[in-house]
């Protein structure tokens, strides 16, 4: 049996960005559950509804990502205090056109890391309400990291064993989720 395509998003487009050390790391550790794919989204344009007629092939690319993974784990910062605004425009293109919603049963697993003392807590609440809203089926529980120097080691590993041991929890419970519903009969878009 093969194992579930997960597609990693991450909501940053910082070049050093501490969450896609995170998202690397997860997949490391998520490994033998999972593959994982990345996928790019600083090149969409702004979403824009006059653009739904002839979809730019950079959003058809990402929907056709999205359309072929099994689940979907987003990475994210906080920007202040919210969603990062590439974050944002990449879940509008993945709703739209109406219709075409590619979020809609697809099972979901949120986290992300900041320096501060909730990890990027605002922005995956903000986050799971838009994406609960949009049919995503999300992985309960809640997944605040604060970034340390040692959270992710020169290897890219989780360099805290506490950490490693708590994120490992979640994969496993996200790869079984996916698992789950990947066989279920298909659903249709919302």
């Amino acid at each position: 049996m093969s194992k579930p395509q997960i597609a990693v998003i991450v909501g940053s487009n910082r070049r050093d960005s501490l969450n896609r050390k995170l998202a690397r790391a997860l997949v490391k550790l998520g490994a033998d559950k999972f593959d994982a794919n990345f996928v790019r989204i600083d090149d969409l344009p702004m979403f824009n509804q006059d653009l739904e007629g002839d979809l730019p092939a950079e959003v058809v690319r990402y929907k056709g990502e999205l359309a072929r993974a099994d689940g979907v784990l987003i990475v994210t910062p906080e920007h202040d205090r919210s969603i990062p605004a590439v974050l944002k425009n990449a879940v509008d293109w993945g709703a739209r056109p109406y219709g075409r919603n590619s979020w809609a049963g697809k099972p979901g697993f949120i986290t992300g890391t900041s320096p501060g003392a909730i990890g990027s807590a605002l922005a995956q609440q903000h986050l799971r309400s838009v994406m609960t809203g949009l049919g995503m089926i999300l992985l309960g529980g809640e997944a605040y990291i604060t970034f340390k120097p040692n959270l992710v080691d020169d290897q890219g590993h989780i360099g805290d064993e506490s950490t490693r041991i708590f994120l490992r929890g979640f994969l496993d419970q996200f790869a079984s989720l996916v698992a789950r519903l990947s066989a279920q009969p298909a659903r249709s878009a919302a």
